[in-house]
């Protein structure tokens, strides 16, 4: 039974996905999957490794499983999600829970998260059970929305609201910032944590525009406490006005921001690279910015 108390209602998601995902999508509805699992992809190609066994975890579409084999970096690649009809055929899956991951301690190399994370209830839970699948300077990398995406769409559907009715319910996810993700990462024990930020502005003729990419990214609003009662018309032909008035360019179109947080981290393991002991560098930063200084007098 879904717990009410979570700020997500997964078994929506699931529906969502499954509306989504299982048919043939919209073509470019994708873009964010896309653009995350091309990053990913070229942030692995530059580590000098080679992982006998690498997990996409729930990759939606298979796309990162088919970079990931092409890559020449992955013996065996296996995808984990949570509707059996994503995996297809032929493919090395297993239908799991990505909040419950049913994988065993120490038995992957490699771990890849596109996309999902934001829809993850427990996420210090979830990165804790990444970094025990991992073997020892095992890697996990990851993509998920963060930071100020939406922020545009946020205010106009509350003022919008807040002048229909008086009020207003959460209409758009809750987001962590980059900080927020690199605490976690250290908090879950991984070695050696990166996290950074990747803007993406994308531009639509209006509201309703982005909503239907939204939806058809299964990434509508899915949260528990969201309003059971339908919203009006009147209220959403007001948040299109609001969001023409406050985020368009001089041409019309709106503005819609995604932020992409990027992750990753290695399972401990001693032979990575340490930090320093408190005390135990041998000069001064005192005498390295004197030693600065003089030279470009």
């Amino acid at each position: 039974m879904a717990d009410p108390s979570a700020p997500f209602d997964r078994r929506l998601l699931d529906r969502r996905r499954a509306r989504w995902l299982l048919p043939q999508p919209e073509r470019g509805a994708d873009f964010l999957i896309e653009a995350a699992t091309s990053e990913l992809i070229d942030r692995l190609s530059i580590v000098e490794r080679h992982f006998d066994v690498a997990v996409d975890l729930a990759g939606h579409g298979g796309g990162m499983a088919t970079r990931l084999e092409a890559s020449g970096q992955c013996g065996h690649v296996l995808r984990l999600e949570r509707l059996a009809g994503l995996l297809g055929e032929g493919a090395l899956g297993v239908v799991g829970d990505d909040e419950f991951l049913p994988l065993a301690p120490g038995s992957a190399d490699l771990v890849v998260s596109t996309m999902s994370l934001q829809f993850v209830n427990d996420v210090p839970g979830v990165l804790a059970q990444i970094r025990r699948t991992l073997k020892p300077d095992g890697l996990f990398l990851a993509a998920f929305l963060g930071g100020d995406t939406l922020h545009e769409l946020r205010a106009a559907l509350i003022q919008a609201e807040a002048e229909s009715t008086g009020g207003a319910s959460p209409r758009v996810l809750p987001f962590i910032d980059v900080r927020e993700a690199g605490a976690l990462l250290q908090r879950a024990g991984f070695a050696l944590p990166v996290t950074d930020l990747d803007r993406l502005t994308v531009r639509y003729d209006n509201l309703f525009a982005l909503a239907r990419d939204l939806r058809q990214m299964g990434a509508a609003n899915m949260l528990h406490q969201r309003s059971r009662r339908p919203a009006s018309r009147a209220m959403f032909l007001r948040a299109a006005e609001v969001y023409a008035e406050r985020f368009a360019d001089p041409d019309g179109r709106i503005r819609a921001t995604f932020d992409i947080i990027y992750l990753s981290g290695w399972c401990p393991h001693e032979s990575q690279q340490k930090p320093l002991r408190p005390g135990s560098a041998k000069h001064s930063l005192a005498e390295a910015l004197k030693d600065r200084s003089g030279s470009l007098s």
